[in-house]
């Protein structure tokens, strides 16, 4: 917890994490759906909605389990598992601008010293997303249940804005799809909660083959 502030600050830091106001650049992100856009697997509202709901599953399978992991300490090691996981060239180096992102930003915006060590903790690492979530988030006072939830809900955001932003849904659907996607997003967070490093999986390779080949499109919107 912050020094000097009140017994609530977990929830309003919750809040201000999952803020897109919050700059961590993720929306230059699109989790390989501008690639599926551009192939023609994804044209149309249903399209979507079953890429949505593949996703939300992929990541509780492919990135909870690091945020895990690092919740409960030993980041060095997390992270190196997650290098290693992250076998697409363009994943893993989103992952790393990300999680980059999100720890610069986090040392500069909360007065921690902890977030500041691990500012200084990653530079010579990769410093993939989910590990650093995890630990700056309990380093910031938030339990691991938390840090899973808000890293489920800051990813279906990303996608869904994705979405809108390459003219495939409005903004008005895209809340809806969110909205319908609760229950999915509380079941993920419950049968993942436990998976170890050891047990992370592509549950949706066809999303990871697809968003492989965002690097050789000849237009794009998003970095990855």
């Amino acid at each position: 917890m912050v020094e000097g502030r009140t017994s609530n600050v977990e929830g309003w830091l919750l809040l201000q994490l999952s803020d897109s106001a919050f700059p961590t650049g993720g929306f230059a992100h699109s989790g390989g759906l501008e690639a599926a856009v551009q192939a023609k697997l994804v044209s149309s509202e249903r399209d979507v909605w079953r890429w949505l709901g593949d996703a939300v599953w992929g990541i509780g399978w492919s990135a909870l389990p690091f945020v895990s992991a690092a919740s409960a300490g030993a980041l060095a090691e997390v992270d190196a598992a997650c290098d290693a996981f992250l076998t697409s060239a363009v994943a893993n180096r989103a992952s790393r601008t990300q999680g980059r992102a999100f720890v610069e930003t986090c040392a500069r915006v909360f007065p921690h010293p902890e977030v500041a060590a691990l500012r200084v903790e990653a530079r010579p690492r990769p410093c993939h997303h989910a590990p650093m979530f995890g630990a700056v988030t309990r380093a910031l006072g938030a339990s691991a249940d938390e840090a899973r939830r808000v890293f489920l809900h800051l990813s279906l955001r990303g996608l869904a804005s994705s979405a809108v932003r390459l003219g495939v849904i409005g903004p008005h659907l895209a809340q809806r799809m969110c909205f319908d996607l609760h229950d999915t997003l509380e079941r993920v967070a419950a049968d993942c909660a436990e998976l170890s490093v050891d047990e992370a999986a592509w549950t949706a390779p066809l999303q990871e083959l697809i968003g492989g080949t965002h690097e050789r499109l000849y237009s794009r919107l998003f970095v990855s």
